[in-house]
């Protein structure tokens, strides 16, 4: 439940991706702010879209998600980003701004919402499935080349 103080929106303008990034950049730490703008207009364009949770006027959490369509999820959420501010961490942001996505995803017609998330994470990992429900069900493997 959010505070009356909390509102979430989804990013649309310059200005509030811009006001995003500082929040993005703890977790995509190689972005510069060039980087990020030229990246996110490529990804919106595959459907990108970033979410945020303010308190006040300021942004606490964001979330960049996609909706996509495959044959072992059927039509499912993606997050690609989720951080909460370092200063705000562990007072639930993370958890209302994951509950929005996942009321957002089934009003969308999503049968699942997926993410991945580093091996090192082992908080995150904990958070993710003693307080969001989502099972450990795979590993994801990259190449570099």
């Amino acid at each position: 439940m959010l505070a009356s103080t909390e509102r979430i929106l989804e990013l649309t303008t310059q200005n509030q991706f811009l006001e995003a990034f500082p929040i993005l950049n703890q977790l995509r730490t190689d972005l510069t702010e060039g980087s990020y703008l030229e990246l996110l207009t490529q990804m919106k364009q595959n459907g990108y879209k970033l979410f945020a949770l303010y308190r006040e006027q300021s942004i606490i959490a964001v979330a960049g998600i996609s909706l996509q369509v495959n044959f072992y999820n059927k039509k499912y959420v993606f997050v690609y980003d989720l951080i909460t501010d370092a200063a705000h961490r562990s007072q639930g942001y993370g958890y209302r701004l994951l509950s929005y996505i996942d009321e957002w995803a089934k009003s969308n017609g999503a049968q699942f919402v997926a993410l991945e998330s580093g091996i090192q994470r082992i908080d995150a990992h904990r958070f993710y499935e003693e307080k969001l429900n989502y099972d450990k069900w795979c590993y994801s493997f990259r190449k570099p080349l």
